[in-house]
């Protein structure tokens, strides 16, 4: 029988590592896509994605299923990011891969490379709380809710995060085309 995730953190919360092995190979992914979207370097999004789950593991005997443990997961990580970003910038950036579609034409991958450097420079100039709401909600397909709990803040917040950003995201791709 498969156990949720959440009665996999209870039990690593009573000293099954091999719980939060499972714990890790299930989630592992998505928390690295949500920071390395939000970070851009996939470097740092292991940094953050070991992070999560070294915090995750030292709060697992406090842990009480209240709600999913994917949004425990978003929370934590999703702080992390943003802690991250208020931190003094490293010397180096590095791309997240873009990974051309092989059937696409030359000039299609070309456009695309161009497009997606483009939104990722304009996602760069977003306040970092606009830029994780946008993660959450286009990459991570979050409901409103989700978002906010994940952020810590109401749904009307994060309503509005998300025009704000849209807003300056299309702005900036308009002016940069």
């Amino acid at each position: 029988m498969r156990l949720t995730d959440e009665q996999l953190l209870v039990h690593t919360g009573s000293g099954d590592l091999d719980a939060f092995d499972e714990l890790v190979r299930r989630h592992q992914g998505t928390a690295w896509n949500i920071a390395c979207r939000f970070l851009g370097s996939p470097a740092e999004a292991e940094d953050i994605v070991q992070e999560a789950f070294l915090k995750i593991l030292a709060a697992a005997p406090r842990y009480r299923p209240s709600a999913s443990f994917k949004t425990y997961l978003y929370c934590v990580v999703s702080r992390l990011c943003l802690d991250f970003r208020r931190r003094p910038k490293s010397e180096s950036y590095e791309e997240a891969p873009d990974r051309p579609d092989p059937a696409g034409a030359p000039d299609d991958c070309l456009a695309g490379g161009e497009r997606q450097r483009r939104l990722r420079e304009g996602l760069d100039r977003l306040p970092a709380n606009q830029r994780l709401a946008l993660v959450l909600r286009h990459h991570e397909e979050l409901s409103y809710a989700e978002i906010a709990s994940a952020m810590g803040i109401s749904v009307k917040a994060a309503e509005s995060l998300l025009a704000r950003a849209r807003r300056a995201l299309q702005e900036f791709i308009e002016s940069t085309s």
